[in-house]
């Protein structure tokens, strides 16, 4: 399905080196805010408190929330658990206040605004169970960029593989950047975000290369820079009609979802903007550079006898 038909190709790589440019300035840039400033990484992976309190009547998580942080607690995540009435409640480890004692405070604070709540359970995450969530996050990154190199190596071609991933760890780190420069919380759902833009953006790239390799097959006259532009071009519709209501969904995400989805939308948002981005300049463009040609993606037909190629074809003894 098209919404429009562009009858001539844009000449997508004749600038692709200033885009390039432009990607490697934000790469440095984010780099160097992960590196000075770090991640403002959340409760599950820090450690702190976890507290489940049941309400008798839908609770006003926005009460909730203000009743919390006027103890003094900062980066406190409040959020529906299950029903309505449930809500959870993650509090930041403090120095010199023990867990019971931050449940102690905040129960009580709570008690005063409304007398029916009850506490359901409470719980301490240890730092160690954070160092263990960060570990296998990072696992997980690792596997999810050595499942695409395979696939993309198989399926495509080795330069191929290595465009789209250094074209995905770009997404990556710039969102990353983003939440390191605005110190923004990085929690479990952000992780997972991540995860998700790097099959969203891979999965861009895969059209893309997809299309390359069959414009190889049929037009065999053009050379690699117009085979890629036409790829490009001819993907367009189809690239605003997927990414447009993908956005649609997940801005609405951002703006309606409350607290607990924010972040989560924001990194997604972020994701798949560049992720358009990147598939069309930074992917296509390194697989360009590393010099991807028709013999690469398209094999030579085996030669049959008597087609006139060989000169001692159909000769007679």
């Amino acid at each position: 399905m098209e919404f429009f038909k562009i009858r001539r190709d844009i000449p997508f790589m004749e600038n692709a080196l200033v885009f390039n440019v432009i990607s490697v300035l934000t790469f440095i840039a984010a780099v160097f805010f992960l590196v000075t400033r770090g991640l403002h990484l959340s409760v599950e992976f820090t450690g702190g408190t976890v507290m489940e309190v049941s309400y008798s009547q839908p609770a006003d998580v926005e009460a909730v929330r203000k009743a919390v942080a006027d103890l003094g607690f900062s980066d406190v995540q409040v959020q529906n658990f299950g029903t309505a009435r449930d809500v959870l409640i993650r509090l930041p480890a403090q120095k010199g206040v023990t867990s019971a004692q931050q449940s102690d405070r905040t129960f009580a604070a709570l008690k005063t605004v409304d007398p029916g709540i009850t506490l359901r359970r409470v719980e301490f995450v240890g730092p160690q169970v954070g160092e263990e969530l960060v570990t296998n996050g990072l696992k997980a990154l690792a596997m999810v960029v050595a499942g695409i190199m395979i696939y993309l190596a198989v399926r495509f071609e080795w330069k191929f593989a290595v465009a789209a991933i250094l074209a995905n760890l770009h997404d990556i780190v710039i969102i990353l950047g983003f939440f390191a420069f605005f110190q923004w919380e990085f929690s479990l759902a952000v992780l997972a975000a991540v995860l998700a833009v790097l099959g969203y953006s891979v999965n861009e790239s895969v059209v893309i290369f997809d299309r390359i390799r069959e414009n190889f097959r049929r037009y065999r006259k053009l050379t690699t820079v117009q085979t890629i532009d036409n790829a490009i071009t001819s993907t367009i519709s189809r690239t605003i009609i997927t990414h447009g209501s993908t956005q649609i969904m997940v801005l609405s995400m951002l703006l309606f979802g409350g607290a607990t989805l924010h972040y989560f939308a924001l990194a997604l948002t972020i994701g798949i903007l560049f992720g358009i981005y990147s598939s069309v300049f930074v992917a296509a463009a390194i697989a360009m550079w590393l010099g991807i040609k028709r013999e690469d993606l398209v094999k030579a037909q085996p030669k049959r006898e008597g087609d006139g190629n060989d000169p001692n074809a159909g000769a007679t003894v």
